[in-house]
């Protein structure tokens, strides 16, 4: 037999531990949203898009020999188009392929106005007789 208020407080104990259970949940997402709440994320650009890149021609090819060694190319010139603009980081490298030991890249360098290009080709020395081809790399 069961005495008439004891049924009553067995009942009232799973809602009160109920109750416990929920408010400790309730404290824990609350400090779990408060730590994450907490980061700074700067503010950043991102996208898509596309452009057009087309090659550049180049024309009139100059080899220039030294004086005293005529089998030496010293330097070579040539006219690039479109022009590169002196505002730009735009830089010229040419690859003269030699015979033995593969291409050597030749830093160049442009005029103001940037539609003739100028390559010493001294370091290491570029000799004519090694010389079989002319590749020119440019970027703007």
């Amino acid at each position: 037999m069961s005495t008439p208020g004891f049924g009553g407080v067995l009942q009232r104990v799973p809602h009160a531990r109920l109750f416990i259970a929920l408010v400790i949940a309730l404290a824990a997402g609350t400090g779990a949203y408060a730590y994450t709440a907490s980061n700074t994320v700067p503010n950043s650009t991102a996208g898509s898009g596309q452009g057009t890149v087309s090659g550049y021609t180049v024309t009139n090819v100059h080899y220039v020999l030294n004086t005293t060694t005529p089998a030496n190319i010293d330097s070579l010139t040539f006219t690039v188009s479109p022009v590169i603009p002196s505002t730009s980081n735009g830089k010229v490298i040419v690859q003269a392929q030699l015979s033995t030991g593969g291409p050597t890249n030749y830093t160049c360098s442009t005029n103001t106005t940037g539609d003739t290009v100028t390559c010493a080709t001294v370091t290491p020395q570029l000799t004519a007789d090694k010389l079989t081809g002319l590749t020119v790399v440019a970027a703007q």
